[in-house]
């Protein structure tokens, strides 16, 4: 009678469980303790990020350029560029801070107050040297303007140094002599 009992206990639990999977609904589930509080079916969602509120009035960049393509660029000198922009804004533009998306790419900015209508320029450089192949970074400026963070890029190719034919072929490093093992004494038999 128990086996019975058990049998039809289990077959209720996985058809309400089957059920429940096809309604998407929560499954009830037997309590060992009543005394436990009931864990809620759906959990609030978590509160959205307050937004940046930006200043109308502040200073807005306008940059000829937001991407330089350097085009093929040899390996070892520094691939340099400027970015020039204007305020176009009605208040100054102050740079905080500006850092490349890697130790290899350097930006400089300027660190007076940009008045509106008003020009600067960051320079950025990125350096070759060990870096065969593309270039893909991208430079973040931190500021009080509309547009910040501000990203620029920069693009292209580092080509292989070239291989001069007159050159001799690297001697390869020699290990040092090895010296012999000390001699051993042989005991003497008697």
């Amino acid at each position: 009678m128990k086996k019975v009992f058990f049998s039809l206990l289990c077959l209720t639990i996985g058809t309400t469980y089957v059920i429940a999977q096809e309604n998407h609904a929560p499954v009830a589930t037997p309590k060992a303790n009543a005394a436990q509080p009931a864990m809620p079916a759906v959990q609030p969602p978590p509160p959205a990020p307050a937004e940046k509120k930006v200043d109308p009035d502040a200073g807005i960049f306008k940059f000829k350029e937001e991407t330089h393509d350097y085009g093929e660029v040899p390996e070892g000198p520094l691939a340099e560029t400027d970015f020039e922009f204007k305020n176009v804004g009605k208040k100054p533009i102050n740079i905080t801070e500006a850092h490349g998306s890697c130790g290899c790419t350097v930006p400089q900015w300027p660190h007076e107050p940009i008045m509106p209508g008003k020009k600067g320029v960051i320079h950025v450089a990125y350096t070759t040297q060990g870096r065969q192949g593309m270039i893909m970074k991208d430079v973040s400026i931190n500021s009080d303007a509309q547009q910040s963070p501000m990203t620029l890029h920069i693009r292209g190719t580092v080509k292989p140094k070239p291989v001069d034919p007159n050159a001799a072929p690297p001697v390869p490093a020699q290990a040092p002599p090895v010296a012999p093992p000390p001699p051993q004494s042989v005991p003497a038999h008697k």
